[in-house]
């Protein structure tokens, strides 16, 4: 359960915040007063999760084994349209302000806010709708206890990440204009950081482009922060948090009449409860997203790699190796350089379960043995140790291989053409 809420929290998050931010910044009108262009912005989010529902379904049945050929495009839409973003909410009280006599800008805004929305959903929710596929186990019925839990996980997740960004869009009224526009315009900068981070290790990882030591250090530090940044995208909220609990304090509970004193005191309790209750938001996500995370990730450390036999491009394994019924993994090192790891195991029935020791929907993680199961590393998912050799949902990734005199052959050509999924 707690997986699962970190893990769609965490992915939920960023989207989330910025269909707040940008409906907050660039919202005029009311009624029949209200431009066609704003409902762009829901039509984007609308596209970018249809998107994501079909990249994940194509994932999780295996007809897309690579996702670089769709990442890497998605992230240069992300990047430019980050950019261009930022430009827009820099401008936005100038686009917004009679509006009805540029109402082009106002078009063209919204037409870039809900691309930026469409590209930024696409590329974070393919993960988070995945976790709805490792809901039951392997072999297990429809309804357990640990489904239910997995599935209030998941829907937690989402609500948090959901609730956060509606208690920060209180503030729009309650704290000074330049301080929700100088936490939008941060919001932005870190969704261009976490974009452009992922589009430079790909391009690393493609060899596109060669990164000096500097800027390599500066990747992999981003690499490894990614979590923290989620973080920071709801920490900058905190300085409309602090402008709205002051403007609560600074507005006279007084007025020239009773009515105005009156709508006085209630923007007071308003401002400082807005103020109060985002900075509540920030700390349950800062709470979840480090302690939460940290309880996730009690270290399970995969058992070393076994030696066996490697000539002539041809890797082999003998049954006395591995015919004990328990997880056994063996790395090698492809043309590319790539280092790969699989595994081996004997399944019920004498048969053995062959694979990388990786699958399409959680990546290099790797699988460990806990109490007779195979475990993914990544998601906490049980396999089904008769699955194993077959595509599918959180099985290794299979592989070609031959049965030779009481010995597992494995053609290295075999191993070099899945090399991409380590990388």
């Amino acid at each position: 359960m707690l997986l699962q809420y970190v893990t769609v929290l965490q992915g939920l998050l960023a989207p989330a915040l910025l269909v707040m931010a940008l409906n907050v910044m660039l919202t005029v009108g009311e009624g029949r007063d209200k431009p066609l262009s704003a409902y762009w912005r829901l039509a984007g989010f609308l596209v970018g999760f249809a998107g994501a529902v079909v990249f994940a379904a194509l994932r999780a049945t295996a007809v897309i084994t690579q996702r670089t050929f769709v990442n890497y495009p998605t992230l240069w839409c992300c990047v430019i349209f980050d950019i261009a973003t930022f430009a827009i909410v820099i401008c936005a009280r100038r686009i917004t302000t009679h509006w009805h006599d540029h109402r082009f800008a106002l078009d063209a805004a919204n037409l870039i806010a809900a691309l930026a929305i469409a590209a930024t959903t696409f590329r974070a929710l393919p993960d988070v709708i995945l976790r709805l596929t490792i809901f039951v186990e392997p072999g297990d019925p429809v309804f357990t206890s640990d489904m239910l839990l997995r599935a209030l996980g998941f829907a937690l997740g989402a609500a948090t990440a959901i609730i956060a960004a509606c208690i920060f869009r209180t503030m729009r009224s309650t704290a000074v204009r330049w301080s929700f526009t100088t936490a939008v315009l941060l919001l932005i900068v870190l969704l261009f950081t976490s974009h452009f981070t992922d589009l430079a290790q790909l391009l690393q990882s493609k060899r596109i482009v060669s990164f000096p030591t500097a800027a390599f250090l500066a990747l992999v530090w981003g690499i490894n922060h990614q979590r923290e940044m989620a973080i920071a995208m709801a920490l900058v909220f905190v300085i409309p948090a602090a402008a709205s609990i002051v403007m609560g304090f600074k507005v006279k509970p007084t007025g020239p009449n009773e009515a105005i004193a009156r709508s006085h005191v209630a923007f007071r309790r308003r401002a400082k409860a807005a103020g109060a209750w985002s900075l509540v938001a920030m700390i349950g996500i800062t709470v979840a997203l480090t302690y939460g995370v940290a309880q996730t990730q009690k270290v399970v450390t995969l058992s070393p790699p076994e030696e066996y036999s490697l000539k002539d491009g041809v890797a082999t394994i003998t049954f006395d190796q591995v015919s004990d019924g328990h997880l056994h993994r063996f790395q090698y090192k492809a043309k590319d350089g790539t280092v790969m790891r699989f595994i081996i195991i004997k399944k019920n029935g004498g048969a053995y379960g062959v694979g990388l020791d990786a699958c399409d929907n959680c990546g290099d993680a790797g699988y460990y043995e806990k109490d007779g199961k195979i475990i993914c590393k990544k998601c906490d998912v049980a396999i089904n140790l008769a699955t194993i050799g077959f595509k599918g949902g959180c099985n290794p990734v299979p592989f070609d291989y031959q049965v030779k005199l009481g010995k597992i052959v494995i053609q290295t050509s075999v191993l070099d053409a899945l090399s991409s999924h380590f990388q």
